[in-house]
């Protein structure tokens, strides 16, 4: 009886070896890889992060910028800045005449950090912009501690503050609006047709006729 125990439960225990491996046989050729994007594609659907809108320009928001509403911006500066002509230099330098300066030089009696004395260029519209938006991005090792501004429109309106603060640039215009969308392919082939017939004296395919005798040729 112990015998035949011993042999049902060896040939259950090789059963079960037997499946334990064609299972991992089977795992190493049916195993599926993980994709690199999880999910289905919904037509009409961007994913996220992708096809964000970018916005208006710079250009096109200091063509537009609130100057009232950049003085206001500037009371998040003025607790390290003056800005008035001839004020003393704070935490950070006097930013009187700032737009257009050269960066890191310019503002007797304060000491400029080296990351900002290197940095090269003036205080262009565009450089003043990466600035206020991340400081340290801008110019990493700078002594500047302020996060930045992370609100293009309250950039733009700062900006256009500063440049009546002893600076008076003209600022830019806005940029062009964006084309409108292209015509389908058959407006496009109508309108060649038309031009066509336009060329060859002939009315366009989709002219309305004419009313009165010049409609019958008379």
């Amino acid at each position: 009886m112990g015998d035949r125990f011993n042999t049902v439960a060896g040939w259950a225990l090789f059963a079960g070896i037997i499946a334990l491996g064609g299972g991992i046989v089977s795992s190493h050729f049916y195993h599926a890889e993980r994709p690199e994007k999880m999910g289905y594609a919904i037509e009409g659907v961007e994913a996220e992060g992708e096809g964000a809108a970018a916005g208006p320009s710079l250009n096109t928001l200091l063509a537009s910028a609130d100057v009232a509403a950049g003085e206001k911006v500037f009371a998040k500066c003025a607790a390290c800045h003056t800005v008035n002509q001839g004020g003393a230099n704070g935490i950070g330098p006097n930013l009187f005449g700032t737009v257009g300066e050269e960066i890191g030089h310019g503002k007797a009696g304060f000491a400029f950090s080296d990351a900002l004395k290197s940095k090269g260029g003036n205080w262009t519209f565009d450089n003043l912009d990466h600035w206020l938006k991340s400081p340290r991005e801008f110019a990493p090792g700078t002594k500047m501690t302020f996060a930045g501004l992370g609100n293009p429109a309250d950039r733009a309106n700062l900006i256009a503050w500063m440049n009546t603060q002893g600076s008076n640039l003209p600022l830019p215009a806005a940029d062009a609006a964006p084309a409108e969308a292209s015509a389908t392919p058959g407006e496009a082939a109508a309108n060649a047709t038309n031009a066509a017939q336009s060329v060859e004296g002939q009315a366009p395919a989709n002219a309305a006729p004419a009313d009165g005798p010049a409609a019958a040729g008379q």
